[in-house]
């Protein structure tokens, strides 16, 4: 009998496939060696695609990097990124004058509105042991009449993210990560203001759920029939409403139904994106994301027209010192600075 909470089940690919109004999520799970002084890989690159190396080799990637992995200098306009950190440092510059480096429990949120170009570099800062580095890219769309926005960024500290603990009748734990978004009665911290998720009545949510082994957690229902996907990325096993579901895969589920969860013999991690979908058409070229392909070529005029205000860093593949701690630098010159 077919579940009636659960609309399919698909296999994770890359980058994960989403439903409107997100465009699409990739996860980058690398286990780095120890860094040089460059706070490159310690070892040779021989064998990679350098500048495309987008194949696991050795147990990572050097994605768009030359000499430290990551992706370089490249422009946006249109949609949103929210890049959450689990483990290692991510090092952001943009054309704006804004900088930051944030770690494991960060998030940060970035509305590139009208047009921005940023770095985003993977420092391997310890030279003694490995850099293991994992982070979700989400890329969130935004409405036709937010999309020429000025171009924000903001940093979710971990310190300050709302961090959920459900046990079960059997004292079995649940643990999540409230990014964006309302369960229950906690309330995430505010996103960027012209964000899809800034209005509540969007039922935007982003959260990631940590169950330990034989762990049961009910994810509550939502007021209306919108856009809910659940990403089993790590686990043996789930049962959803009597269903089995094997890790390494995407559960779209009905929103308004209360959804039980049991979890299999191991930890389990998922990652749930939930939104009201934006029903505008999407024209995308790369990094640019628009309503038509008139507007497409207009940021490609745009872009080589302005660069999007240039490039005020001496490196494309900029990267702060190795003993900076997490800090975010922004435009008008603010500040923060956590370590």
């Amino acid at each position: 009998m077919k579940n009636a909470k659960i609309k399919n089940i698909k296999p994770l690919g890359f980058p994960w496939q989403t439903s409107d109004p997100f465009l699409f999520c990739a996860h980058h799970r690398d286990e780095y060696p120890k860094g040089n002084e460059k706070m490159g890989p310690a070892v040779p690159l021989d064998g990679r695609n350098i500048g495309q190396d987008f194949t696991i080799k050795d147990g990572w990637r050097m994605y768009h990097g030359s000499t430290m992995p990551g992706f370089p200098f490249h422009p946006h306009r249109g949609f949103e990124t929210i890049t959450i950190n689990k483990e290692g440092f991510v090092d952001h510059t943009d054309s704006l004058g804004a900088a930051g480096r944030f770690g494991a429990g960060d998030v940060q949120w970035m509305t590139a509105g009208k047009g921005v170009q940023h770095s985003e570099m993977f420092p391997l800062v310890k030279q003694d042991q490995g850099n293991p580095l994992e982070i979700f890219q989400i890329w969130l769309n935004l409405p036709k009449a937010n999309k020429m926005v000025d171009p924000h960024f903001k940093m979710l500290w971990a310190e300050d993210i709302p961090i959920i603990l459900k046990q079960d009748a059997n004292g079995k734990k649940t643990e999540i990560n409230l990014i964006a978004g309302k369960l229950g009665d906690v309330s995430a911290l505010a996103p960027t203001p012209d964000s899809w998720a800034a209005d509540p009545n969007n039922g935007v949510m982003v959260l990631t759920i940590k169950m330990e082994a034989n762990a049961t957690y009910t994810l509550p229902a939502y007021t209306e029939d919108i856009t809910r996907s659940l990403y089993f990325y790590k686990g043996s096993s789930l049962t959803i409403e009597g269903e089995k579901i094997l890790e390494g895969h995407v559960i779209n589920v009905v929103s308004t139904e209360d959804l039980e969860i049991t979890n299999g013999e191991n930890d389990s991690y998922l990652l749930v994106l939930q939104g009201k979908p934006i029903k505008e058409p999407v024209a995308q070229y790369g990094p640019f994301v628009m309503n038509t392909q008139m507007e497409i070529q207009q940021a490609l005029q745009d872009f080589q027209r302005t660069q999007f205000g240039g490039w005020p860093w001496p490196e494309t593949e900029q990267a702060h010192a190795r003993d900076k701690g997490r800090f975010a630098l922004h435009a008008d010159g603010k500040e923060e600075i956590k370590d």
